[in-house]
């Protein structure tokens, strides 16, 4: 899922080669983002789009041999000249007006020569231009790359090569591309921890394929006119130059010698390979908009600047949408932080469906909220039958993260706030990380579960992957313990699972006693009392006699392949127990109305203030997030929870801390499809007094307790 979708597409076509363009926002001054080498298309400015277009008219296009644009036959096609028509093509396309402003052009390795070319050949329509990593040939290349010839055939066609020797049109049409691509693109991303770039990158070099990338390289030797580089810097536009000082693709040099041959400004990303927007997203995204800021100024702004001990003290609160857990601990969380701070001022940034609740509770939702790109739908995008690879699914949240990422950095830019608290913000904890220096405000961070696992079946490479991830978390936090003022584990030592982060690293247990406070587990709820449970079964309609089941899924659209299950096997549960009732919560983002109607059963969508209806079940049968597990061990009720498959958490970190109260069964989702299977586990559990260990009441307290000094 993309963190923001075009507001306009089309495509513009020229010497019958079609090229695809996409439009973002609808500012007076427009950004085009130009392609680069085709062995990538225009999602390389997946990190760059969403922010600029919240304040520019942003213009992208795959470049011909990439994407959705055509892939043309023969070296002619892919020349300099070619790429530079395209994209005046494009901007006379989505221009506006008879006599509109010129663009500001980003372009990245190749796509900086083609942005210079364009700026001297067509001056009135290039505003300036931000040169990233550029591929010009002002100096000479990397010295193991240049003693590769291009065209050379191996002397051993069955040897595989190796490193730079695998750049040649051999390897690419006759030998392991694949091999060829993982090797470049390693080159290009050398900064550590950089696997979903790698990834990213491999992917997209195969929808190229080798005969078209052959073409493109022979254009670039080939068909490239004579000085042309000298040529093209001698466009007379403001100039920034961004450049890696590790670039293993264009040395670092070649951003020196642009900047002076032009008299532009360089900013060195130090310790920065060749793609710097992909891998430091935030850092080149704030300095191509503040490079357009200069280009356009903002006219008649005012602005207020309130005295230091005039202001209120206020809090951002930042809560996950995936489910609907967080927002309710983060409620009672911000109830009694503010007995500590009557006049604390809480703004909510967040999205549907905790949004909502909070607009229940009175609280205040930031309007910023409106801007982020939806963390849930993109969740339930991943997901298949009853299955949702959490790891991989956040991995592939990487463009969503770094745009919600923009809003909350444009917002704590406009606005002073004391405390920032991220209850599983990722977004936020890892980009304030990776550029410390944005921290302007005390920062605690929440999370229920540490440490990214591997699935069983994911084998090494899945292993591998958390391991690496794991140890660029520890790292952050090793380097810039700065960043975070408090880290809480919402619950207590013993609840951490007993694993290792991976081979060489730390215990997750240990680490975590080493480097967080405890709360204790914040239900949000005080356990409803006898005489509350039987006026909510009373509100249900339910007689004495009656058993009653509740069936829930969470707050996210995930589990609706479970309520279908749980509803096949209703028919044979009241076959062998005809007092049982249930009551299906489909939860905010699944429709009851698509469901199937069966006897003894009553569906409902969303159920405010749902611990309630829990608390008067007899039996219940849930996914397994910790948040509903927990309400109903804190309310010792028997239950039957169904992880998700592949889902890390829900398998492996679930599991431990119930395990540490005694509550609930586990059931495999392949079990729970067979109806009779179903059927026994729960009506095993009617009547069973879970032996379970006392779910703490005062775990809010504790958790603002940990926050109060920070205002």
């Amino acid at each position: 899922m993309r963190a923001r979708e075009p507001d306009d597409h089309g495509s513009v076509v020229r010497d019958g080669v079609r090229v695809a363009y996409e439009v973002f926002g609808d500012a007076p001054h427009t950004i085009l983002l130009m392609p680069t080498w085709s062995i990538i298309p225009s999602l390389t400015w997946k990190a760059q789009v969403p922010t600029l277009a919240r304040h520019f008219r942003v213009v992208t296009f795959d470049g011909r041999g990439s994407g959705g644009s055509d892939r043309p036959a023969g070296p002619e096609a892919y020349a300099d000249e070619e790429f530079v028509a395209d994209a005046r093509a494009v901007l006379a396309r989505v221009r506006r007006g008879a006599d509109p402003d010129p663009a500001l052009v980003v372009g990245f390795s190749c796509g900086v020569a083609w942005s210079l070319a364009m700026a001297l050949e067509a001056p009135e329509e290039v505003a300036g231009v931000v040169a990233i990593g550029p591929a010009l040939g002002l100096v000479p290349g990397i010295e193991e790359r240049e003693r590769q010839v291009f065209l050379q055939e191996p002397a051993d066609p069955a040897s595989t090569p190796e490193g730079w020797a695998t750049f040649t049109r051999h390897t690419w049409l006759h030998g392991d591309y694949d091999h060829f691509l993982r090797f470049f693109f390693g080159r290009m991303f050398n900064e550590p921890h950089s696997t979903k770039q790698i990834e990213d990158c491999v992917a997209w070099g195969h929808e190229i394929g080798p005969e078209r990338l052959v073409d493109t390289e022979f254009a670039r030797t080939s068909c490239r006119a004579p000085g042309f580089a000298q040529r093209v810097v001698q466009a007379d536009v403001p100039l920034l130059v961004i450049h890696g000082d590790d670039d293993h693709v264009r040395p670092y040099a070649e951003g020196i010698a642009l900047a002076d041959a032009t008299g532009g400004t360089l900013l060195t990303i130090a310790g920065g390979g060749h793609a710097p927007h992909a891998r430091s997203p935030i850092a080149v995204t704030r300095a191509v908009r503040e490079f357009a800021e200069r280009l356009w100024p903002e006219t008649s702004v005012r602005r207020t600047w309130t005295r230091g001990r005039r202001r209120p003290r206020r809090a951002l609160y930042l809560t996950s949408p995936i489910g609907l857990g967080h927002v309710r601990r983060d409620l009672a969380i911000a109830d009694a932080l503010r007995k500590h701070h009557p006049d604390l001022q809480i703004d909510w940034l967040t999205q549907e469906p905790a949004t909502g609740v909070l607009a229940r509770a009175g609280e205040h939702v930031h309007p910023a909220s409106a801007f982020l790109a939806s963390e849930c739908a993109h969740v339930e995008d991943e997901a298949a039958e009853h299955d949702l690879h959490a790891f991989q699914a956040i991995r592939r949240m990487d463009e969503i993260l770094a745009a919600n990422f923009g809003v909350f950095d444009d917002l704590v830019r406009e606005e002073p706030y004391d405390l920032v608290v991220g209850d599983e913000a990722w977004d936020v904890d890892y980009f304030l990380h990776e550029n410390p220096e944005l921290k302007r405000f005390a920062f605690a961070w929440f999370t229920d579960f540490v440490g990214w696992v591997p699935m069983a079946d994911g084998g090494p490479a899945e292993a591998a992957l958390t391991a690496d991830h794991n140890a660029e978390m520890i790292e952050h936090r090793a380097r810039f313990q700065r960043v975070r003022d408090r880290s809480v584990f919402v619950g207590n030592p013993d609840d951490v699972v007993d694993e290792t982060f991976g081979p060489g690293l730390p215990g997750i247990r240990e680490w975590t006693e080493e480097n967080f406070a405890f709360s204790g587990y914040v239900t949000g709820f005080d356990p409803i009392g006898e005489a509350d449970r039987q006026a909510v079964r009373a509100s249900l309609g339910l007689s004495p006699e009656d058993l009653f089941c509740v069936v829930t899924v969470g707050g996210s659209g995930v589990g609706e392949p479970l309520l279908r299950r749980v509803l096949d096997a209703v028919p044979m549960i009241r076959r062998v127990e005809p007092r049982m009732r249930f009551l299906v919560a489909t939860g905010p983002r699944i429709d009851p109305r698509g469901l199937p109607r069966r006897r003894g059963v009553r569906l409902r969508g969303f159920v405010p203030d749902l611990h309630r209806t829990l608390g008067a079940a007899d039996v219940a049968l849930v996914q397994g997030g910790l948040t509903t597990c927990m309400e109903l061990t804190a309310q010792g009720v028997p239950f039957v929870y169904v992880p998700l498959r592949h889902h890390f958490e829900q398998n492996v970190h679930v599991p431990h801390r119930l395990r540490q109260y005694g509550a609930g069964h586990r059931l495999a989702y392949e079990e729970a499809c067979n109806p009779d299977a179903l059927a026994h586990a729960l009506l095993a559990e009617v009547g069973r007094t879970p032996a379970t260990r006392r779910v703490e009441t005062d775990g809010a307290a504790r958790a603002a307790a940990l926050l109060a000094d920070l205002l």
